[in-house]
């Protein structure tokens, strides 16, 4: 039988999951599984925890493999399997009497939802997390289920409101040491008064979050930190400053293999290079930008391939 020793680096975990599936012993391939997942999902290797997760339930249903399969999807851009993982750990959490792992799923779905566009249901998802988490005194998952919760009102052009629920979940973030949950709460701080046009307050909450998302290593944060900072940039005419911030941002998905994410800041890309007159530039980024959506459906894909139309007919004048 495999032994776990307590102290094991992760290296160590690594090889006593591998052996623990080879040798078809679910219980220590679930608990050592999940904890090697813990720490490579606040490192962003979303592919390392997806190939982890996959094989981990060769052994059966695991709730638990079943989250970290679909965060590692969410993570790289596939919104409609990470709901199918999801919910599938939602089912045997619920068969378990799980609540405080109910909650974290709740909020998961909904954030899937939200990224879907499908607000209402997103907001459905979050409202039945935020009670579960606070009968089970899960502080961290009430924060979680309050920010999401403010990122649909500002989604919904409701930013008063948005700030609102981010106040709440701010300072139990901080409460409970939650640094990732902190930055992520101050980053939707910053968009929301990005939204109400108020750049430099966003910029000064960008800035708060930029230093602790790289304190713990959230390379997918802190690229989308950086996309926030360069589009500011770019509204106020810095396109020097604005295409060195798209370059690390794209640098970083493209590491981390977020390939939704990396459409997007290509098409932002294209977009500023055709400002900076750099017409043959913009349509090269911007032909990967509907390459990367075509691969991820991405909801975004009739603009990125309307804009590439458009440029093409520019080069043609």
């Amino acid at each position: 039988m495999t032994h776990v020793r307590p102290a094991a680096t992760v290296a160590q975990w690594v090889e006593v999951h591998r052996l623990a599936v080879a040798g078809r012993e679910p219980v220590i391939a679930r608990h050592v599984g999940h904890r090697v997942a813990r720490v490579w999902l606040r490192t962003s290797r979303f592919a390392d925890v997806e190939a982890l997760a996959t094989a981990t339930l060769t052994l059966g249903p695991d709730a638990g493999a079943f989250y970290d399969l679909g965060w590692a999807q969410a993570a790289t851009g596939r919104p409609r399997p990470a709901l199918k993982s999801y919910e599938q750990a939602l089912h045997l959490h619920r068969e378990a009497d799980d609540h405080g792992n109910e909650a974290a799923t709740l909020t998961s779905i909904g954030a899937m939802y939200d990224g879907l566009g499908d607000r209402q249901q997103a907001l459905t998802y979050y409202r039945q997390a935020l009670p579960i988490a606070r009968e089970v005194g899960d502080r961290a998952g009430e924060a979680a289920a309050l920010n999401n919760i403010g990122r649909v009102y500002d989604g919904l052009g409701d930013r008063q409101q948005a700030l609102a629920y981010y106040r709440q979940a701010l300072p139990i973030m901080r409460e409970v040491g939650y640094r990732t949950g902190e930055a992520v709460t101050l980053n939707n701080i910053g968009l929301a008064y990005d939204g109400l046009g108020d750049r430099r307050q966003a910029l000064t909450y960008y800035r708060q979050a930029l230093p602790i998302r790289r304190e713990v290593g959230d390379r997918a944060g802190e690229a989308t930190t950086l996309n926030n900072i360069g589009l500011i940039r770019f509204q106020e005419g810095d396109h020097a400053g604005a295409e060195n911030a798209f370059v690390e941002v794209l640098e970083v998905f493209r590491t981390v293999g977020d390939r939704g994410s990396e459409a997007m800041v290509s098409f932002s890309m294209a977009v500023l290079l055709l400002r900076m007159a750099r017409v043959d530039d913009a349509i090269g980024v911007q032909r990967r930008a509907v390459e990367l959506a075509e691969e991820t459906n991405h909801p975004a894909l009739d603009e990125m391939q309307a804009f590439l139309i458009e440029l093409e007919q520019t080069k043609k004048g």
